[in-house]
């Protein structure tokens, strides 16, 4: 799969023009929103990742060659950014997430050692309540060793939530087809 960056926009006007189908990336800080991207295209490398939260500070935005775009958003949460820019993330993203007409689908990435917290759940109900569709996945899989932590991720990753929570492993490839899968369906609708 061929993926490139186009843009990476700090305010709604350097949005790239809306004429593609988007799937938007969403999720705390450091949950693996950006090794996510990479994993699905196949390109490490291409959205740029850190250890450290807080490194996307933009909405970066990349052309797939499958005829529609990912869109990386930044982070909430726990990243070392003073208030204001915290709030003005939110803005731009909810700018974003209100705004864009060919938006199909939001990935609301969870970390599967931690389930759904508070701002996880925020965001789910903020975007069921504005008719927003979304996928719920849970990154880093591959960090529960043993079946006890499996276990105990997956009574997390259900409790509260009715939805499918698909799980996934940027590092080893884990789930990846099936997020695919679900892109799929709704990409050109």
């Amino acid at each position: 799969m061929s993926a490139r960056f186009i843009i990476s926009a700090a305010k709604p006007e350097q949005f790239p023009p809306e004429d593609q189908a988007e799937v938007a990336f969403l999720g705390r800080s450091n949950v693996g929103k950006s090794s996510l991207i990479n994993a699905l295209v196949g390109a490490d490398g291409l959205a740029y990742t850190s250890s450290r939260p807080g490194c996307t500070q933009s909405i970066n935005f990349f052309q797939l060659d499958e005829g529609f775009r990912f869109v990386d958003l930044p982070g909430y949460g726990f990243a070392k950014v003073p208030k204001h820019i915290t709030r003005e993330w939110k803005e731009l993203i909810e700018s974003y997430l209100l705004g864009r007409g060919k938006l199909r689908l939001a990935i609301l990435v969870l970390d599967a050692r931690r389930g759904w917290m508070e701002r996880d759940c925020e965001l789910r109900e903020w975007l069921e309540a504005h008719g927003r569709p979304y996928l719920a996945v849970a990154t880093k899989a591959d960090k529960l060793k043993t079946q006890q932590e499996r276990h105990a991720s997956h009574q997390a990753l259900r409790e509260g939530h009715a939805g499918e929570v698909l799980e996934c492993s940027a590092t080893t490839g884990r789930g990846v087809r099936e997020i695919w899968q679900a892109i799929s369906k709704i990409k050109n609708h």
